[in-house]
């Protein structure tokens, strides 16, 4: 699969999953300039791109007819680096969002999207996922580090 333009970026990728082209067009003028938004109509596909590339980010419709959000949310889960998830609907209720928070979903996003609603969530996600993974390479700088001296230390070069 060939990768989207802009997904070189990393923490600036959202997957839109959605049968409505609107969603994503939607989505694409509000994180315009700034952010790559990948639109897919299915869960398959959503699978498909998620296991190609490392995208930080899912949107996910709750009208989504194959593959239910949770069904979704339980695939993604499996992945060795599982995006922050966020589940959309027109009927964003307590219900929804409670259930959704419970699953492991990041948030609940109310559809038609609100731009500033939408950049507040979506700044909140990326900022989240950078952390997640500045300490993981944090992390591995610091054992590479440690490796190293410990490697000249014993050959004394």
């Amino acid at each position: 699969m060939k990768k989207p333009a802009g997904v070189e970026t990393g923490f600036t990728v959202v997957l839109s999953v959605s049968p409505n082209d609107e969603d994503g067009a939607s989505l694409e003028r509000i994180f315009k300039p700034g952010w790559t938004v990948v639109v897919v109509s299915t869960m398959a596909s959503a699978l498909s791109t998620l296991r190609a590339i490392t995208i930080p980010i899912v949107i996910y419709d709750c009208d989504v007819s194959l593959g239910s959000w949770s069904d979704m949310l339980e695939e993604i889960s499996h992945l060795a680096d599982p995006p922050l998830f966020i589940v959309t609907s027109r009927l964003a209720d307590e219900r929804l969002w409670a259930e959704a928070l419970n699953l492991g979903a990041w948030d609940v996003l109310a559809k038609p999207f609100e731009a500033d609603e939408a950049i507040r969530i979506m700044s909140i996600a990326r900022r989240h996922w950078q952390d997640r993974h500045g300490i993981y390479c944090s992390r591995t700088k610091q054992r590479k580090a440690v490796n190293e001296s410990g490697y000249l230390a014993e050959t004394g070069t």
